[in-house]
């Protein structure tokens, strides 16, 4: 019986690391996920203000503000919903109206705070994240294809 028990209180003190082990890992990877949203998944979910994500879609045209001191506004769309975006610092060289975009920041009274803008970088790039959102909204054109006049 005695054995019984030493088994028993081996299996529970395992079980309780491998427990507070795994709670340990969870949280510390909690403060690095990032979640990214388009535009109208970030209208429908309305994170808190605390919660850092991405936003990522196209620049709206003729949406690129440079208001001064470096701070720079313009709007991200998916071609059904705009969420307007506010950055200070310098933009990426690639970064246009029209282009593909995705921003990282945090979702604050109805605009999107980016303290990182990332551009695609070629013209027949764009983020996964993105083309899924434009796909999803109907709103996809195939620029390859377009420009070598083909159609699918």
């Amino acid at each position: 019986m005695k054995r019984k028990h030493k088994r028993l209180t081996f299996i529970f003190m395992a079980f309780a690391l491998f427990s507070i082990a795994t709670s340990l890992i969870l949280a510390a990877l909690e403060d690095n996920i990032i979640f990214f949203y388009s535009p109208t998944d970030l209208i429908h979910k309305d994170p808190g203000p605390e919660q850092r994500l991405r936003l990522g879609g196209l620049v709206a045209e003729k949406s690129l503000r440079r208001i001064g001191n470096a701070v720079i506004t313009f709007k991200v769309t998916d071609n059904t919903k705009t969420i307007n975006v506010r950055y200070k610092g310098i933009l990426p060289d690639l970064f246009r109206e029209g282009q593909g975009v995705v921003t990282q920041g945090y979702y604050i009274s109805g605009i999107f705070e980016a303290n990182e803008v990332l551009a695609k970088h070629d013209e027949n790039y764009m983020p996964a994240e993105v083309a899924n959102a434009i796909k999803k909204s109907g709103q996809w054109q195939d620029n390859r294809t377009a420009k070598k006049g083909r159609t699918e």
